[in-house]
């Protein structure tokens, strides 16, 4: 068990922040919503209702579709475009896929290497690929989810004030769905900008998203 979260660490330390943030915010969203509720003449609902509700499922899915599109973006654009003197970016020159020697694929991979990188056939495409589509599907899932609980808690507001309810069409092409969308896009944007630049010139000891203290700024594709 000492071995197991000691090689784990990274991934259980974060586990456990996601589960205390959604902890958190679940029982101050259903505070806030009681809040909302009461001041305007209706009934305050349990933890468990909230939970349930589409005002708690459209604030998760709406966080999560942002992160993901974050993330997949940052893979993509890493594959052509470099950053000199970052450590998130290659080495300008080696823009693009790559040859199958430098990704140790087909003929050249490595005996301990992934099966589906020997091989030659549609199953090392997939496998090439496959964090980026993964990251792809959360994001298209995670909006869907998102843009179906906001179409529920939308029309929910708008019966309460006898307006007649969207459809699904009117709700992802309004002006609501969007702000609401693009709020969170920019901060996600904004954060990889930082994160990209910053790190040609500010350095954290030990981090490997970081170059070594002593790296020169020019230095790319460095890690502490």
């Amino acid at each position: 068990m000492r071995r197991f979260v000691r090689d784990n660490a990274l991934s259980l330390f974060f586990l456990g922040l996601f589960a205390l943030a959604l902890a958190g915010q679940s029982v101050a969203g259903t505070a806030a919503y009681n809040d909302r509720q009461l001041a305007e003449g209706g009934a305050p609902v349990s933890w468990a209702g909230y939970v349930t509700s589409s005002d708690f499922a459209v604030d998760v899915a709406e966080n999560w579709q942002s992160e993901y599109l974050q993330f997949l973006l940052f893979i993509l654009a890493t594959v052509w475009w470099v950053q000199r003197g970052s450590p998130e970016s290659k080495k300008p020159g080696k823009e693009g896929p790559e040859s199958d020697a430098d990704q140790q694929v087909g003929p050249h991979a490595r005996p301990d290497g992934p099966a589906w990188a020997r091989a030659t056939d549609l199953r090392q495409t997939l496998y090439g690929n496959s964090l980026g589509l993964v990251m792809g599907l959360v994001f298209l899932l995670s909006w869907l989810a998102q843009s179906v609980a906001g179409l529920a808690a939308w029309n929910s507001e708008r019966l309460s004030r006898l307006q007649d309810p969207l459809s699904w069409w009117g709700y992802v092409t309004s002006a609501d769905f969007w702000n609401r969308t693009l709020q969170n896009w920019q901060s996600e944007f904004l954060a990889v900008l930082s994160m990209v630049v910053l790190s040609v010139y500010l350095r954290q000891r030990g981090s490997p998203e970081s170059k070594p203290v002593g790296a020169p700024h020019r230095a790319t594709d460095v890690e502490g």
